[in-house]
């Protein structure tokens, strides 16, 4: 697995998509379906990625000419074509699996639950990232933020929220910015609540999902926050690399700060849409804190 906060992006391809993620709404055309022509898949990543014909040529190591072809259909792509322009484009595995369809050739990436026994290392990965974390927070979810698993310390956050917010599957960022979630406890709320659309919108831009987005839309009209909380100064140079978190418990408020763990070199779909967010004290009294409530949790 991969460590990963705030990673830079590798290719051309993937920094116009952030340059431009501001004005993915607007400009955001709807994705093909599955019997549409690979040509009309080609065009929606091309241009979704901010790409010319030629760029896209220059990228991939081919003609403009051919890639005019096999865009307007006048030319069939090879499979290792195929994987080559996803490749450049970089399209997530499932769209990578619906660009070979749609040229007509069997998918390549496996999409299987994390309960599937071929999973069984994947998920004792997980489970040993979780729970070696402890006693603090961390959790699992999927491309769409619903909640897949956790340790034992993020119920504790949860608690006082609207018993419909807590009903599988669990979105966490809905959970978060919802009034009658954990918003209301949020003594940052403002702060962090920018920082998740964000995250959202960069995270819309490379993949172009239509339910992130109506998930963004939503969050986006809630109410403006209007609780303040009197919450701790975070380390000025803390701050300057990482939003902090911070929520109010019984016990006072604590501050966070996150990272999220994803897998490297994924060849299953599940696996690449899978991300392990793990939050860290970002202040000796929440380390504290959280260390006699896991003692209590344990002996309760």
């Amino acid at each position: 697995m991969t460590w990963e906060v705030m990673a830079p992006r590798r290719h051309r391809a993937r920094m116009r998509a952030m340059n431009t993620t501001r004005s993915t709404h607007s400009s955001k055309a709807s994705q093909p379906g599955a019997r549409d022509p690979f040509g009309a898949h080609l065009r929606h990543w091309r241009t979704h990625r901010r790409l010319s014909q030629l760029d896209l040529a220059q990228e991939a190591e081919v003609s403009t000419r051919h890639l005019s072809y096999v865009e307007t259909g006048r030319a069939a792509p090879s499979r290792e074509m195929v994987l080559r322009l996803a490749e450049r484009l970089e399209v997530p595995l499932r769209e990578r699996n619906a660009l070979l369809v749609a040229a007509g050739f069997a998918p390549m990436y496996r999409q299987r639950s994390l309960d599937d026994p071929a999973m069984a290392a994947a998920r004792r990965a997980v489970d040993l990232v979780l729970k070696g974390h402890e006693p603090f927070p961390a959790l699992a979810v999927d491309r769409h933020w619903n909640l897949v698993a956790h340790n034992a310390l993020v119920p504790l956050l949860m608690e006082g929220a609207a018993p419909e917010l807590l009903k599988p599957p669990i979105n966490v960022l809905r959970l978060s910015l919802h009034p009658e979630g954990v918003a209301p406890r949020i003594a940052n709320l403002a702060q962090w609540r920018t920082h998740l659309l964000e995250r959202l919108l960069q995270q819309i831009a490379a993949t172009g999902d239509a339910v992130l987005q109506a998930l963004h839309d939503e969050l986006a009209a809630y109410p403006a926050p209007t609780v303040s909380h009197d919450a701790p100064v975070i380390d000025t140079a803390l701050s300057a690399v990482a939003v902090p978190f911070q929520v109010v418990m019984p016990s006072g408020v604590l501050s966070f700060i996150s990272t999220i763990t994803i897998f490297g070199t994924p060849v299953d779909v599940t696996l690449q849409e899978l991300a392990v967010e793990s939050f860290f004290p970002a202040d000796e009294q929440t380390a504290a804190a959280l260390t006699a409530l896991a003692a209590a949790q344990q002996a309760g």
